[in-house]
């Protein structure tokens, strides 16, 4: 509800600021359904849609809403969608999936053998269902052949759109308007890690949960391999297969999560972290957290650990 919402007011202030230029608006605005009325949550809202998907023949950019909810279903209802979102690509339309909307772009088949983002949150099952889609969930944005997805906030594809058609200016302006920040280009560091154990082979959950337990120890694919007693390659192809991580990276992650918890709370020292989690080497933890959040652990610290104010 809130991203269509949000993302009609987005183009229609453009306009407005177009106007105030003295230039032509850009934008015509529709919500397009496939019914005269749409309930929403449980029927707490309702859509009315200005025009039918069977009344719109011809149009330039389709931007498919975040969906809520268990997200087969939401894709399984939506579905019907996408022969009509096909056929406006076909013909020159632009395609734009706010958010977990990216899994009804993917389902079109639209997205195979590409690149795409999504929340972050969603970014395994994304992996599991369509494992033919590079998911690069480190991204705000993708963008490719005429079809745009966005991570864990929208507003990033929404300015990103902005520019692509009206321009930097405006873009600006836009984002002051709304109180946005524009150019954010990576939602790593809000990310909360979670391994995927919604799989079938034990072995690997098994690991997983080993990992998960014993992180703070030197842990090498080879010692796990013999512990698990299965031969280094096997394991390893998997355990990508089961998690769409290496071994390594699982366990890098697993440490970083729990470094970031710690430097969230802000009672220890970046060291008294990195040591805690199993790093001996600064470089390397500065390294590996850098690579994972986008940020460095001095400035993750200093976004999640500000002193609360006192008051007058």
């Amino acid at each position: 509800m809130a991203s269509i919402a949000d993302s009609r007011e987005v183009f229609l202030m453009t306009n407005e600021f177009l106007r105030r230029l003295g230039r032509p608006e850009l934008f015509q605005v529709q919500l397009v359904g496939l019914t005269s009325e749409v309930q929403l949550q449980d029927g707490l809202f309702s859509l009315r849609p200005d025009m039918l998907v069977s009344e719109l023949s011809k149009t330039d950019l389709i931007i498919i809403p975040s969906m809520t909810g268990d997200i087969f279903s939401a894709t399984y209802t939506n579905k019907v969608y996408v022969p009509w979102i096909t056929e406006q690509y076909k013909q020159g339309a632009e395609v734009a999936a706010l958010c977990v909307g990216a899994f009804l772009l993917a389902f079109s088949g639209l997205l195979n053998g590409g690149r795409s983002t999504t929340h972050w949150m969603y970014a395994n099952e994304f992996r599991a269902i369509y494992p033919g889609i590079t998911m690069v969930d480190e991204k705000m944005v993708v963008a490719q052949k005429g079809l745009y997805s966005s991570g864990g906030s929208y507003w990033d594809l929404l300015l990103f759109l902005v520019e692509q058609y009206a321009g930097r200016e405006l873009a600006i302006q836009v984002s002051k308007y709304f109180v946005v920040d524009l150019d954010r280009d990576n939602q790593s560091s809000f990310a909360v890690f979670s391994g995927l154990k919604d799989h079938r082979d034990d072995l690997i959950r098994a690991t997983q949960v080993f990992i998960e337990q014993h992180y703070r120890k030197k842990l090498t694919v080879d010692e796990l391999a013999e512990k698990f007693c299965i031969s280094r390659r096997t394991f390893e192809r998997r355990f990508k297969h089961a998690t769409s991580s290496t071994i390594v990276e699982y366990i890098q992650r697993v440490k970083i999560e729990s470094a970031k918890k710690q430097l969230e709370l802000g009672r220890r020292t970046i060291n008294e972290v990195m040591y805690d989690v199993g790093y001996a080497d600064t470089k390397a933890f500065r390294d590996v957290f850098r690579k994972i959040t986008g940020i460095s652990p001095a400035a993750y610290r200093d976004r999640y650990n500000k002193p609360h104010s006192p008051t007058d």
